[in-house]
Protein backbone atom coordinates (compact mmCIF):
# COMPACT_ATOMS: atom_id res chain seq x y z
CA UNK A 1 0.00 0.00 0.00
CA UNK A 2 1.33 3.24 -0.90
CA UNK A 3 2.31 6.39 1.68
CA UNK A 4 -0.58 8.69 1.79
CA UNK A 5 0.56 12.06 0.24
CA UNK A 6 1.96 14.56 2.76
CA UNK A 7 -0.26 18.05 3.19
CA UNK A 8 1.75 20.71 1.94
CA UNK A 9 1.45 24.08 3.27
CA UNK A 10 2.76 27.37 1.02
CA UNK A 11 2.99 30.64 2.56
CA UNK A 12 2.36 33.79 0.73
CA UNK A 13 6.13 34.82 0.55
CA UNK A 14 7.29 31.69 -0.43
CA UNK A 15 4.45 30.83 -3.06
CA UNK A 16 5.38 34.37 -4.89
CA UNK A 17 8.75 32.91 -4.98
CA UNK A 18 7.28 29.43 -6.96
CA UNK A 19 5.16 31.08 -8.87
CA UNK A 20 8.27 33.56 -10.30
CA UNK A 21 10.29 30.62 -10.78
CA UNK A 22 7.23 28.62 -12.56
CA UNK A 23 6.95 31.67 -15.15
CA UNK A 24 10.41 32.64 -15.60
CA UNK A 25 11.30 31.76 -19.41
CA UNK A 26 15.17 31.08 -18.95
CA UNK A 27 14.47 29.04 -15.65
CA UNK A 28 16.25 26.37 -15.39
CA UNK A 29 13.66 22.99 -16.35
CA UNK A 30 14.50 21.42 -13.13
CA UNK A 31 13.77 24.47 -10.88
CA UNK A 32 10.32 24.83 -13.00
CA UNK A 33 9.62 21.67 -12.83
CA UNK A 34 9.94 21.10 -8.72
CA UNK A 35 8.30 24.77 -8.37
CA UNK A 36 4.90 23.34 -10.32
CA UNK A 37 5.44 20.34 -8.43
CA UNK A 38 4.68 22.13 -4.67
CA UNK A 39 2.29 24.63 -6.40
CA UNK A 40 0.03 21.95 -7.51
CA UNK A 41 0.38 19.31 -4.19
CA UNK A 42 -0.22 22.77 -2.42
CA UNK A 43 -3.64 23.03 -4.00
CA UNK A 44 -4.34 19.48 -2.78
CA UNK A 45 -3.93 17.38 -5.72
CA UNK A 46 -2.99 13.76 -5.22
CA UNK A 47 0.76 12.65 -6.70
CA UNK A 48 -0.56 10.83 -9.60
CA UNK A 49 -3.06 13.87 -10.85
CA UNK A 50 0.37 15.96 -10.53
CA UNK A 51 2.40 13.49 -12.60
CA UNK A 52 -0.21 13.61 -15.25
CA UNK A 53 -0.39 17.03 -15.47
CA UNK A 54 3.65 18.21 -15.62
CA UNK A 55 4.55 14.36 -17.57
CA UNK A 56 6.86 13.00 -14.62
CA UNK A 57 6.76 9.83 -12.56
CA UNK A 58 5.17 9.65 -9.69
CA UNK A 59 8.36 9.10 -8.14
CA UNK A 60 9.88 12.64 -8.64
CA UNK A 61 6.40 13.83 -7.62
CA UNK A 62 6.63 12.36 -4.23
CA UNK A 63 10.38 13.01 -3.73
CA UNK A 64 10.00 16.87 -4.23
CA UNK A 65 6.37 17.06 -2.32
CA UNK A 66 7.69 15.57 0.67
CA UNK A 67 10.94 17.24 0.81
CA UNK A 68 9.72 20.50 0.86
CA UNK A 69 6.38 19.43 3.20
CA UNK A 70 9.10 19.12 5.78
CA UNK A 71 11.26 21.95 5.08
CA UNK A 72 8.75 24.51 3.86
CA UNK A 73 10.94 26.28 2.30
CA UNK A 74 12.35 27.42 -1.53
CA UNK A 75 15.90 25.88 -0.15
CA UNK A 76 14.61 23.03 -0.43
CA UNK A 77 14.20 22.29 -3.52
CA UNK A 78 17.81 22.57 -5.06
CA UNK A 79 20.17 19.64 -5.31
CA UNK A 80 21.80 18.66 -1.88
CA UNK A 81 25.86 18.42 -1.67
CA UNK A 82 27.23 14.54 -3.29
CA UNK A 83 30.26 13.60 -1.74
CA UNK A 84 31.75 12.31 -5.42
CA UNK A 85 34.61 10.95 -6.41
CA UNK A 86 37.55 11.21 -3.69
CA UNK A 87 39.93 13.86 -4.64
CA UNK A 88 43.08 12.43 -6.70
CA UNK A 89 45.24 15.82 -5.91
CA UNK A 90 45.34 17.33 -2.50
CA UNK A 91 45.24 20.89 -1.52
CA UNK A 92 48.49 20.95 -0.59
CA UNK A 93 49.71 19.79 -4.57
CA UNK A 94 47.46 21.87 -6.25
CA UNK A 95 49.26 24.77 -3.87
CA UNK A 96 52.27 23.77 -4.88
CA UNK A 97 51.19 23.38 -8.63
CA UNK A 98 49.64 26.93 -8.46
CA UNK A 99 53.36 28.18 -6.73
CA UNK A 100 55.21 26.65 -9.56
CA UNK A 101 52.98 28.55 -12.39
CA UNK A 102 53.75 31.94 -10.68
CA UNK A 103 57.52 31.54 -11.19
CA UNK A 104 59.75 31.75 -14.14
CA UNK A 105 60.78 28.36 -15.78
CA UNK A 106 63.83 27.83 -14.67
CA UNK A 107 66.84 25.19 -15.22
CA UNK A 108 68.56 23.07 -17.88
CA UNK A 109 65.31 21.35 -18.76
CA UNK A 110 63.59 24.42 -19.65
CA UNK A 111 66.12 26.41 -21.23
CA UNK A 112 64.65 28.85 -23.48
CA UNK A 113 61.16 28.50 -22.52
CA UNK A 114 60.27 31.88 -20.72
CA UNK A 115 56.49 31.09 -20.45
CA UNK A 116 55.09 27.99 -18.66
CA UNK A 117 52.94 25.45 -21.32
CA UNK A 118 50.72 22.91 -19.46
CA UNK A 119 52.97 20.49 -20.73
CA UNK A 120 56.26 22.21 -19.04
CA UNK A 121 54.56 22.50 -15.87
CA UNK A 122 53.50 18.48 -15.58
CA UNK A 123 56.61 17.87 -16.09
CA UNK A 124 58.74 20.10 -13.92
CA UNK A 125 55.72 18.98 -11.20
CA UNK A 126 56.37 15.68 -11.34
CA UNK A 127 60.26 15.96 -11.55
CA UNK A 128 59.85 17.99 -8.55
CA UNK A 129 57.58 16.88 -6.27
CA UNK A 130 56.71 13.37 -7.17
CA UNK A 131 53.26 13.48 -8.36
CA UNK A 132 52.27 12.75 -12.11
CA UNK A 133 49.17 15.16 -13.68
CA UNK A 134 47.58 15.20 -16.73
CA UNK A 135 48.00 18.25 -18.91
CA UNK A 136 44.46 18.57 -18.89
CA UNK A 137 44.31 18.54 -15.02
CA UNK A 138 47.18 20.81 -14.73
CA UNK A 139 44.71 23.41 -16.55
CA UNK A 140 41.64 22.64 -14.77
CA UNK A 141 43.82 23.44 -11.57
CA UNK A 142 44.92 26.84 -12.96
CA UNK A 143 41.62 27.83 -14.82
CA UNK A 144 40.27 27.32 -10.85
CA UNK A 145 42.91 29.36 -9.29
CA UNK A 146 42.02 32.43 -11.90
CA UNK A 147 45.99 31.43 -13.58
CA UNK A 148 47.10 31.50 -16.80
CA UNK A 149 50.86 31.77 -16.87
CA UNK A 150 50.48 31.61 -20.97
CA UNK A 151 49.32 34.73 -21.43
CA UNK A 152 51.73 37.85 -20.69
CA UNK A 153 49.98 41.36 -21.27
CA UNK A 154 52.97 44.41 -21.85
CA UNK A 155 53.31 46.90 -19.52
CA UNK A 156 55.57 50.17 -19.50
CA UNK A 157 56.51 51.86 -16.28
CA UNK A 158 57.54 55.27 -16.68
CA UNK A 159 60.72 56.01 -14.43
CA UNK A 160 60.43 59.48 -14.47
CA UNK A 161 60.69 60.79 -10.89
CA UNK A 162 58.75 63.84 -11.67
CA UNK A 163 55.83 61.41 -13.68
CA UNK A 164 53.11 62.96 -11.07
CA UNK A 165 54.10 66.74 -11.42
CA UNK A 166 54.52 66.56 -15.21
CA UNK A 167 51.37 65.15 -15.86
CA UNK A 168 49.48 67.15 -13.60
CA UNK A 169 51.03 70.04 -15.12
CA UNK A 170 49.86 68.57 -18.87
CA UNK A 171 46.52 67.98 -17.90
CA UNK A 172 45.74 70.82 -16.25
CA UNK A 173 47.19 72.85 -19.24
CA UNK A 174 44.95 70.84 -21.40
CA UNK A 175 41.60 71.66 -19.47
CA UNK A 176 42.82 75.65 -18.54
CA UNK A 177 44.37 76.83 -21.42
CA UNK A 178 45.45 80.30 -20.87
CA UNK A 179 43.35 82.68 -22.23
CA UNK A 180 44.55 83.73 -25.81
CA UNK A 181 46.88 80.94 -26.03
CA UNK A 182 47.22 78.03 -27.78
CA UNK A 183 47.68 74.56 -26.85
CA UNK A 184 49.82 72.43 -29.97
CA UNK A 185 50.37 68.63 -29.59
CA UNK A 186 53.49 67.83 -31.68
CA UNK A 187 54.97 64.42 -32.51
CA UNK A 188 56.33 62.35 -35.61
CA UNK A 189 54.77 58.88 -37.14
CA UNK A 190 57.63 57.18 -38.63
CA UNK A 191 57.96 54.20 -41.23
CA UNK A 192 54.18 55.07 -42.73
CA UNK A 193 54.68 52.07 -45.50
CA UNK A 194 53.51 52.57 -49.12
CA UNK A 195 52.21 49.18 -49.34
CA UNK A 196 50.43 48.05 -52.40
CA UNK A 197 47.99 44.62 -52.63
CA UNK A 198 49.21 42.54 -55.32
CA UNK A 199 45.21 41.68 -55.98
CA UNK A 200 42.25 43.75 -55.25
CA UNK A 201 40.51 42.70 -51.98
CA UNK A 202 37.04 41.39 -51.47
CA UNK A 203 34.35 43.11 -49.85
CA UNK A 204 31.86 41.65 -46.97
CA UNK A 205 28.85 39.84 -48.04
CA UNK A 206 26.23 37.55 -45.61
CA UNK A 207 28.34 35.07 -44.54
CA UNK A 208 31.77 35.82 -45.13
CA UNK A 209 33.73 38.27 -43.82
CA UNK A 210 35.86 41.02 -46.04
CA UNK A 211 39.02 39.43 -47.50
CA UNK A 212 42.29 41.18 -48.22
CA UNK A 213 45.07 39.78 -50.35
CA UNK A 214 48.58 38.32 -48.41
CA UNK A 215 50.81 39.92 -50.99
CA UNK A 216 51.82 43.03 -50.83
CA UNK A 217 54.52 45.74 -52.76
CA UNK A 218 56.77 48.00 -50.96
CA UNK A 219 56.78 51.33 -52.94
CA UNK A 220 58.75 53.25 -49.68
CA UNK A 221 58.12 54.87 -47.08
CA UNK A 222 57.32 58.41 -45.19
CA UNK A 223 57.31 60.23 -42.31
CA UNK A 224 54.10 62.17 -40.95
CA UNK A 225 55.20 65.51 -38.55
CA UNK A 226 51.58 66.46 -37.59
CA UNK A 227 50.60 69.00 -34.93
CA UNK A 228 46.98 68.87 -33.12
CA UNK A 229 45.56 72.08 -31.57
CA UNK A 230 43.88 70.92 -28.60
CA UNK A 231 40.98 74.01 -28.10
CA UNK A 232 39.80 73.16 -32.14
CA UNK A 233 40.68 69.63 -32.40
CA UNK A 234 42.40 70.86 -36.25
CA UNK A 235 45.56 69.40 -37.32
CA UNK A 236 48.68 70.86 -39.27
CA UNK A 237 50.74 68.08 -40.95
CA UNK A 238 53.36 67.69 -43.33
CA UNK A 239 55.27 64.24 -44.73
CA UNK A 240 58.96 64.43 -44.96
CA UNK A 241 60.99 61.37 -46.18
CA UNK A 242 63.23 61.60 -43.52
CA UNK A 243 62.83 63.11 -39.13
CA UNK A 244 65.84 65.04 -38.19
CA UNK A 245 66.42 68.15 -36.56
CA UNK A 246 66.19 70.05 -40.22
CA UNK A 247 62.87 68.17 -40.73
CA UNK A 248 61.13 69.21 -36.89
CA UNK A 249 62.76 72.67 -37.31
CA UNK A 250 61.23 73.62 -40.79
CA UNK A 251 57.96 71.92 -39.54
CA UNK A 252 58.11 74.36 -36.55
CA UNK A 253 58.87 77.24 -38.97
CA UNK A 254 55.57 76.68 -40.59
CA UNK A 255 54.03 75.78 -37.59
CA UNK A 256 54.65 79.60 -36.55
CA UNK A 257 53.42 80.65 -39.60
CA UNK A 258 50.42 79.39 -38.90
CA UNK A 259 49.96 80.88 -35.43
CA UNK A 260 51.28 84.10 -36.00
CA UNK A 261 50.63 85.61 -32.84
CA UNK A 262 49.78 84.96 -29.04
CA UNK A 263 51.56 82.43 -26.66
CA UNK A 264 51.87 78.72 -27.80
CA UNK A 265 52.27 75.95 -25.90
CA UNK A 266 54.02 72.74 -27.51
CA UNK A 267 53.40 69.04 -25.78
CA UNK A 268 55.93 66.60 -27.26
CA UNK A 269 58.05 63.77 -25.96
CA UNK A 270 61.14 63.38 -24.67
CA UNK A 271 62.79 62.76 -28.46
CA UNK A 272 66.41 63.92 -28.46
CA UNK A 273 65.80 66.38 -31.64
CA UNK A 274 63.36 67.74 -29.05
CA UNK A 275 65.67 69.29 -26.83
CA UNK A 276 68.84 71.56 -27.55
CA UNK A 277 70.07 75.00 -28.17
CA UNK A 278 67.88 75.26 -31.72
CA UNK A 279 64.62 75.33 -29.68
CA UNK A 280 66.50 78.63 -27.45
CA UNK A 281 66.92 80.19 -31.01
CA UNK A 282 63.70 78.91 -32.42
CA UNK A 283 61.86 80.80 -29.24
CA UNK A 284 63.91 83.85 -29.68
CA UNK A 285 63.38 84.57 -33.03
CA UNK A 286 59.67 84.34 -32.98
CA UNK A 287 59.23 86.48 -29.99
CA UNK A 288 59.80 84.02 -26.98
CA UNK A 289 56.12 83.18 -27.65
CA UNK A 290 56.39 79.20 -27.93
CA UNK A 291 56.81 77.21 -24.57
CA UNK A 292 58.08 73.29 -25.00
CA UNK A 293 56.25 70.73 -22.49
CA UNK A 294 57.81 67.62 -22.24
CA UNK A 295 55.75 64.92 -21.61
CA UNK A 296 56.92 62.67 -18.95
CA UNK A 297 59.76 59.26 -19.50
CA UNK A 298 57.74 56.80 -21.04
CA UNK A 299 54.44 58.64 -21.33
CA UNK A 300 53.92 60.20 -24.84
CA UNK A 301 50.50 59.03 -24.40
CA UNK A 302 49.94 62.13 -22.71
CA UNK A 303 49.93 63.66 -26.42
CA UNK A 304 47.25 63.78 -27.51
CA UNK A 305 48.18 63.71 -31.53
CA UNK A 306 48.26 59.92 -30.51
CA UNK A 307 45.10 59.99 -30.52
CA UNK A 308 45.09 61.24 -33.87
CA UNK A 309 47.56 59.12 -35.32
CA UNK A 310 45.47 55.85 -34.44
CA UNK A 311 42.63 57.16 -36.29
CA UNK A 312 44.68 57.77 -38.84
CA UNK A 313 46.14 54.78 -38.80
CA UNK A 314 42.47 52.47 -38.72
CA UNK A 315 41.05 54.25 -40.83
CA UNK A 316 43.52 55.00 -43.78
CA UNK A 317 46.88 53.01 -43.23
CA UNK A 318 45.59 50.04 -42.12
CA UNK A 319 44.37 48.20 -45.26
CA UNK A 320 44.56 50.61 -47.47
CA UNK A 321 46.36 49.70 -51.03
CA UNK A 322 48.65 52.59 -52.94
CA UNK A 323 49.90 51.89 -55.83
CA UNK A 324 53.19 54.28 -55.33
CA UNK A 325 54.44 56.66 -52.79
CA UNK A 326 52.91 59.57 -54.26
CA UNK A 327 49.84 57.98 -53.59
CA UNK A 328 50.33 57.58 -50.10
CA UNK A 329 51.05 61.27 -49.52
CA UNK A 330 48.09 62.90 -51.20
CA UNK A 331 45.86 60.74 -49.40
CA UNK A 332 47.23 61.47 -46.34
CA UNK A 333 47.32 64.93 -46.63
CA UNK A 334 43.69 64.78 -48.03
CA UNK A 335 42.65 63.19 -44.97
CA UNK A 336 44.09 65.60 -42.76
CA UNK A 337 41.96 68.54 -44.81
CA UNK A 338 38.97 66.19 -44.53
CA UNK A 339 39.33 66.11 -40.83
CA UNK A 340 39.99 69.61 -40.97
CA UNK A 341 36.82 70.58 -42.44
CA UNK A 342 34.33 67.70 -41.60
CA UNK A 343 35.36 66.18 -38.51
CA UNK A 344 37.75 68.55 -36.11
CA UNK A 345 36.57 68.46 -32.82
CA UNK A 346 38.72 68.40 -29.06
CA UNK A 347 39.46 65.50 -27.55
CA UNK A 348 37.45 64.31 -24.52
CA UNK A 349 40.66 62.64 -22.89
CA UNK A 350 40.47 61.99 -19.31
CA UNK A 351 43.64 61.42 -17.39
CA UNK A 352 42.75 59.34 -13.60
CA UNK A 353 46.33 58.69 -12.63
CA UNK A 354 44.56 55.58 -10.57
CA UNK A 355 48.09 53.92 -11.12
CA UNK A 356 50.18 56.35 -9.15
CA UNK A 357 49.21 55.57 -5.83
CA UNK A 358 49.84 51.80 -6.49
CA UNK A 359 53.63 52.56 -8.00
CA UNK A 360 54.23 54.58 -5.05
CA UNK A 361 53.43 51.76 -2.60
CA UNK A 362 55.78 49.73 -4.35
CA UNK A 363 58.39 52.07 -4.08
CA UNK A 364 57.78 52.69 -0.42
Amino acid sequence: MRDRARRVVISPSTRGQLEKTRRKHRAAQRDALRAGIVLLAGKGLPNAEIARQLRCTDKTVRKWRNRFAENGSVKALKDLKRSGRPALVTVEQRAELVKLACDRPAGSKQAFRDVWTYELLAEVFLATVGVSLSTSEVGRILRQSDLRPHRVRPWLHSPDPQFREKSRAICKLYRNIPAGARVVCVDEKTGIQALERRYPGRPSVPGRVGRREFEYIRHGTTTLIAAFDVASGKVFGECRPTRKAADLLEFMENLAIRYPAGDVYIVWDNLNIHHGERWNEFTARHGGRFRFIYTPLHASWLNQIEIWFSILQRRLLRRGSFASLDELLLKVIAFIAHWNLEEAHPFKWKFRGRFAPAREQRAA
